[in-house]
C-alpha cells in the first residue's frame, strides 16, 4: 500500500507543464503513456463498433439513412428533415457522407462496408478524444485518476453503445471530452477559447443542450476574473471563444441553408421544439419516464462507477474538510469545477419528462471523471498508515482482498453485460447477409418491416436499390417516408428540399407510409414463444406456405426470460438453473415463395367483326400521341383497352407481313426465340390469337380444327401438333402486324423477358433483351427517368394486373430514314456500337419519319405471362404535316423534350432541320385559317 505521504490524494498538478512532467515522472502511481492508451481505447471501441447492435431507431432513420441518401440517391426521411420542420442538420450528415465518400478510395465498394468503415472511424475518432482526455487527467490530475478513467470508460456497458454510434449526442461526447481537456490543460488562456469552441462544435453540430456541460468552467472564469481581477484578460478569452462559435454556427448555417434552401438555423429549431413546445407537440410525446429513469439505467451500464461518480463531490469535500489533506483553495475549486458537469447534466435530464438513454452519452467522460476521482480519493484514504486514522487497522492483505474485488467485480459485471447485449440482440446485424448474395435480390424489390420496422438497421444493409418498406402492425405513430428522388430540373440533393408529403410534428399517423405486403419480396419477422398474435402482426415466421426462411438468428426473448439473465451474460451451460437461463426467439429475414400462377377461368369478351374491315382500303388509324409543351413528362400512359380492339389490322397488313417473313427467313432465332419454361405461355398466346382474329377480321382468318387458315395468303397453321413446325413466337408473328414480348415472374419476384418475336422494332434487339428482368430491359436501354418515375409504378402494374384488365399506350419516334425494320442510320443491325451518334446529322426533311408504337398489354389467363403487342406505324413526316394541327403540336412536343429525352430520341441529329420545316408548315396552316381553338374538338388524344 502508499506510504503516508504519498497517501495524500494530489488532484491537480502544479501549474508549470515542465514541472508537471518532471513530478509525474518521479510519482509512485501506476503510470501508462497515452500512446498505449490509445491502442487500448481503440480496442475496446472498434470491438464495440464491428459487434455493437444498434440501440436507437433514431440513429437509423435520422443519421443513417439521410447519409445513404447523399451517398446513394435514395433513403428513408423522418418528418425531422421536411423544410417544414429542419431539427437536423445536414451539416452533421455530409460530414459522415464525405467520410464514406472517401472510403470508397479502399478496395471495397459494398454498402455493408460502407456501415461499418463509419463506425470504425467513428471509433478511432472516440479514441482520439478518449486519449487525449485520459492524458490531460493524468498530466494535471493524477496518473492513477487517469487509469480509472481509462478503466470506467472501456469496461462500461455505456460505452460500449456509445463510442461507435452515429449520434449527435456521440458527436457531443467526443466534443466534451476535447473540451474538458482544453479547460483542464495548464497553458494559458488558449484553453478557455479552444474548449468554448469544442463544446460549441459539439452543441451546433451534435446536440444544443451538450452546451451545458461547459457552464462550470465558464462559472469558473467569472470567478477567477472577480477574484484576481483580471477581468480584461478572461473577457478577452471568452470573446475569442464565442468567436470561434459564431464561425462555427455560421458554416453549419450555410450548409444547411443551401440543403433545405432557406435560411435555418437548425440548433435554435431543435431548442424551440424540444423546450418551447407542448400539448400535442414536442418531445414528451414520444413517452415519459419516472424521475428515476437515469439513475437506474446509469447504474445498470456503468454499475458501481455510477455510484462513485454521484459520490465525488462529498468525497473532494469531505478530502478537504474533515480529512484536512493539505490542498489549496484553488485545488479545491478546479476539483469542485470538474466534478460539477456531470451533476448538472444529470439533474437538468432527470428533470425532463421525456428520457431516452441516450440523451446521457454526452456525460459519459463526465461520469468516468468523477468516478476515477472518488475511487482514487477512497483508495488513497484506505492506504493510509496514520495510527488515528481506522483504514490503518485493517489489515494489508484484507486491503488487497477489498480493493481487489471491488476492481474485478466491477470489471466482470461490465463485460458480463456488454456480452449479454452482444449475445441477445445482433440478429438485425445479421439477418439481412444472404441479400448480398448473387441472385438472391434484384433492384426494385422491397424488403418489408411489420413490427420489427424500429430495429432496421439502415439501408445500408441492402442491396443496390432494393428498398425497405413497411406494412402494417399494432404501432400507429409516424413511421420516415422516402427522400425525392426527382432529378430532371431541381439541382442536386433535391430531397434535401421539396417537401415530402404526409409528414407532421405531432406522430400522428400517415397511411401512405405503408404499402400492401403482397408488394414484399422479402420480410424481417420476429417470433417469441410468449408474445400474442394480432390480426396487424401474425406469425409470419410460421407462414410456411407464403414465405420461407431466408435466414435466422437468435434473439432474446425478455419476456421469458429472467432479470438477471436479461442484465448480465448467463451462458447455457448444463449446471445452470433453468429459471436462470436464456429464453430465445427467433429473428428471421423472410422470402416470399415463389407463387405460381393459379390458372384462371377468364374468357375474352368475343370481338365483333371489324366494321367494313378490307386489307386493301382499311387505313391505318391515325396515332399523334404527342402533347403540346412546355414540360414533357415522362409516364406510363396506360389506358384501358377495349376487348375488340386488342389487335389493330389495316391496308398495310402485307406489306409487314412479307418483311416479316423475310426477316424470319434473313434472321430466324435472331428475331424469334421462346424459353423453354415459357413454351406454354407462347403457346396460349397463339391459342388467343387463332380465337380472336378470325372473330375481329373474318375475311382475313378462317378458324379450323387445327387452328386457323389465311384466306389471303393461302397459309395455315396448325398450332396443336407437336412438335409445333416453328418457334410458337415466330408463328404468332406471322400473324400480325405486332412484334409481341411476354414476360413472366421467376421465384425472386422479378418479371423476365422470356419469349418474343421482335421483327420490326426499328431500334432494339430481342437478341440484347432476352432473359433480362423488366428494370434491366429498361435501364440498359437508357429509357429517360425510368428510376424515378416509371420502375415502382412498372412494377407494381406487372404485379397486379389482371387477366380481365387489359391495357394500352402509346409513344412516338423520329427516325432518319425509311427503314421500317431496322433503322440502319443508328449503326448495322449485327454491330455491337449502335445509337444516334452515327446518324448523319440533319438529313433533308424527305429522310425523316414519324415512328409511332400502339402497345397493348394483358395477361394470359393460363400461365399468368403478360403479353405485350408493339404495332408500328410509320409514315414520312412531310406525310402526316399535311393534316390539320400536327406541325404545331409536334414541334411544341419535340421543344418540350428534356435533355435526357432529347438524347434519348436523337433529337441532336435532326432538330434544325425538323423543327424548321414543322414550323413554316404550322405558319401555312395558320395562314389557311387554321382554328387553333378547336383542336381538342378536331384531334383529341392519342389521334
Amino acid at each position: 500500500m502508499p506510504s503516508k505521504a504519498s497517501s495524500k490524494a494530489r488532484l491537480v498538478q502544479p501549474s508549470s507543464p515542465k514541472v508537471a512532467r518532471a513530478s509525474a515522472s518521479m510519482s509512485p502511481h501506476p503510470q501508462l503513456d497515452p500512446i498505449t492508451a490509445f491502442y487500448i481505447f481503440l480496442a475496446a471501441n472498434v470491438a464495440a463498433a464491428i459487434f455493437s447492435p444498434i440501440q436507437d431507431c433514431d440513429e437509423v432513420f435520422n443519421y443513417w439513412e439521410p447519409t445513404h441518401y447523399l451517398n446513394h440517391g435514395y433513403g428513408l426521411e423522418t418528418w425531422e428533415y421536411s423544410p417544414e420542420y429542419a431539427i437536423r442538420s445536414w451539416a452533421y450528415a455530409g460530414m459522415h457522407a464525405v467520410v464514406i465518400w472517401l472510403g470508397h478510395l479502399l478496395p471495397f465498394t459494398t454498402k455493408v462496408f460502407e456501415f461499418y468503415f463509419l463506425r470504425i472511424v467513428l471509433a478511432l475518432l472516440c479514441a482520439a478524444c478518449e486519449t487525449r482526455m485520459y492524458s490531460t487527467i493524468s498530466r494535471t490530475m493524477n496518473p492513477r485518476v487517469a487509469i480509472f478513467f481509462l478503466m470506467a470508460m472501456i469496461f462500461s456497458p455505456g460505452l460500449y453503445h456509445a463510442s461507435p454510434a452515429y449520434l449527435p449526442s456521440s458527436f457531443a461526447m467526443y466534443t466534451t471530452m476535447l473540451g474538458f481537456s482544453a479547460f483542464m490543460d495548464w497553458k494559458g488562456g488558449m484553453r478557455t477559447a479552444q474548449g468554448m469552441l469544442w463544446f460549441a462544435i459539439g452543441a451546433l453540430l451534435g446536440w444544443p443542450f451538450a452546451g451545458a456541460l461547459a457552464i462550470p468552467f465558464l462559472v469558473e472564469e467569472a470567478l477567477f476574473a472577480s477574484i484576481t481581477g483580471e477581468k480584461y484578460e478572461v473577457f478577452r478569452r471568452v470573446l475569442d471563444g464565442t468567436v470561434r462559435s459564431l464561425i462555427v454556427l455560421a458554416l453549419q448555417m450555410a450548409i444547411d441553408t443551401f440543403f433545405y434552401r432557406k435560411i435555418v438555423c437548425v440548433p435554435w429549431n431543435i431548442v424551440l421544439y424540444n423546450v418551447f413546445t407542448g400539448g400535442s407537440k414536442g418531445p414528451n410525446i414520444y413517452g415519459v419516464e419516472p424521475w428515476h429513469f437515469y439513475a437506474r439505467n446509469l447504474f445498470l451500464n456503468f454499475n458501481a462507477w455510477f455510484v462513485l461518480a454521484i459520490a465525488a463531490l462529498p468525497l473532494l469535500l469531505f478530502q478537504h474538510t474533515v480529512r484536512q489533506r493539505a490542498v489549496s483553495k484553488q485545488t479545491l475549486l478546479r476539483g469542485i469545477v470538474f466534478v460539477t458537469p456531470f451533476y448538472l447534466w444529470f439533474a437538468i435530464f432527470t428533470l425532463q419528462p421525456h428520457k431516452e438513454e441516450r440523451f446521457m452519452y454526452p456525460a459519459y467522460p463526465a461520469l468516468a471523471l468523477n468516478a476515477a476521482i472518488s475511487l482514487h480519493i477512497l483508495l488513497a484514504n484506505l492506504g493510509s498508515t496514520d495510527p488515528h486514522d481506522l483504514a490503518s487497522k485493517i489489515p494489508t492483505k484484507l486491503k488487497l482482498v477489498i480493493v481487489s474485488g471491488f476492481v474485478l467485480g466491477t470489471l466482470n459485471v461490465g463485460i458480463l453485460r456488454i456480452i449479454g447485449t452482444m449475445t441477445a440482440y445482433s440478429a438485425p446485424l445479421q439477418v439481412y447477409a444472404p441479400l448480398q448474395q448473387p441472385g438472391v435480390s434484384n433492384a426494385g424489390d422491397n424488403v418489408c418491416l411489420g413490427k420489427e420496422w424500429y430495429r432496421f438497421p439502415s439501408t445500408y444493409f441492402l442491396p443496390t436499390r432494393v428498398r425497405a418498406k413497411f406494412v402494417k402492425s399494432e404501432f400507429s405513430g409516424l413511421l420516415p417516408g422516402e427522400f425525392s428522388e426527382a432529378s430532371v430540373g431541381f439541382g442536386i440533393f433535391p430531397g434535401a428540399w421539396l417537401t415530402p408529403p404526409g409528414m407532421n410534428d405531432e406522430n400522428r399517423e400517415d397511411p401512405g407510409k405503408y404499402v400492401d405486403i403482397k408488394h414484399c419480396q422479402f420480410l424481417v419477422d420476429s417470433h417469441f414463444p410468449g408474445a400474442s398474435r394480432s390480426p396487424l402482426e401474425p406469425n409470419y415466421i410460421s407462414d410456411s406456405e407464403n414465405w420461407e426462411k431466408l435466414s435466422c438468428a437468435t434473439f432474446l426473448d425478455a419476456s421469458q426470460t429472467s432479470i438477471l439473465s436479461r442484465l448480465l451474460w448467463v451462458p447455457d451451460w448444463a449446471f445452470i438453473p433453468e429459471r436462470y437461463r436464456r429464453r430465445w426467439g427467433q429473428y428471421c429475414l423472410l422470402r416470399r415463395k415463389s407463387q405460381m400462377w393459379i390458372p384462371q377461368d377468364f374468357k375474352r369478351p368475343a370481338a365483333p367483326p371489324y366494321p367494313e374491315w378490307s386489307v386493301e382500303n382499311t387505313k391505318p388509324l391515325p396515332y399523334r400521341p404527342f402533347r403540346y409543351g412546355p414540360k414533357y413528362n415522362v409516364t406510363m400512359g396506360l389506358r384501358t383497352m377495349h376487348w375488340d380492339e386488342w389487335i389493330e389490322l389495316d391496308n398495310h397488313y402485307m406489306k409487314f407481313h412479307d418483311l416479316k417473313a423475310q426477316r424470319i427467313v434473313e434472321r430466324g432465332p435472331k428475331c424469334s426465340h421462346t424459353a423453354p419454361e415459357a413454351f406454354d405461355g407462347a403457346c396460349e398466346l397463339v391459342e388467343e390469337l387463332c380465337d380472336y382474329l378470325p372473330q375481329r377480321y373474318p375475311s382475313l382468318y378462317r378458324k379450323t380444327d387445327v387452328g386457323m387458315d389465311n384466306i389471303v395468303t393461302g397459309e395455315t397453321f396448325n398450332i396443336v401438333e407437336r412438335p409445333l413446325k416453328e418457334d410458337p413466337m415466330q408463328m404468332a408473328a406471322r400473324f400480325v402486324q405486332d412484334d409481341l414480348a411476354i414476360m413472366f415472374e421467376k421465384p425472386d419476384g422479378q418479371y423476365y423477358l422470356l419469349a418474343g418475336s421482335i421483327l420490326l422494332a426499328g431500334f432494339w434487339r430481342l437478341e440484347d433483351k432476352l432473359g433480362m428482368p423488366l428494370s434491366e430491359i429498361h435501364t440498359s436501354g437508357d429509357v429517360p427517368q425510368f428510376k424515378e418515375k416509371l420502375e415502382k409504378g412498372m412494377t407494381n402494374f406487372f404485379k397486379r394486373v389482371q387477366p380481365d384488365k387489359a391495357v394500352l399506350r402509346n409513344n412516338y419516334f423520329i427516325q432518319v430514314d425509311d427503314a421500317l425494320a431496322w433503322s440502319h442510320s443508328i449503326g448495322s443491325e449485327d454491330s455491337d456500337g449502335i445509337g444516334w451518334f452515327t446518324a448523319e446529322k440533319n438529313k433533308a426533311i424527305r429522310h425523316h419519319w414519324f415512328r409511332s408504337e400502339r402497345q397493348s398489354l394483358r395477361r394470359l389467363p393460363r400461365s399468368g405471362g403478360v403479353v405485350f403487342t408493339i404495332r408500328t406505324y410509320f409514315h414520312p413526316i412531310t406525310e402526316i404535316c399535311e393534316e390539320p394541327y400536327v406541325p404545331g403540336r409536334l414541334a411544341s412536343a419535340v421543344r418540350s423534350w428534356g435533355d435526357d429525352v432529347s438524347k434519348y430520341k436523337g433529337k441532336e441529329r435532326y432538330q434544325d432541320v425538323l423543327l424548321e420545316y414543322l414550323d413554316r408548315k404550322h405558319e401555312e396552316q395558320v395562314k389557311d385559317g387554321l382554328d387553333l381553338t378547336k383542336e381538342e374538338e378536331v384531334r383529341a388524344y392519342p389521334f
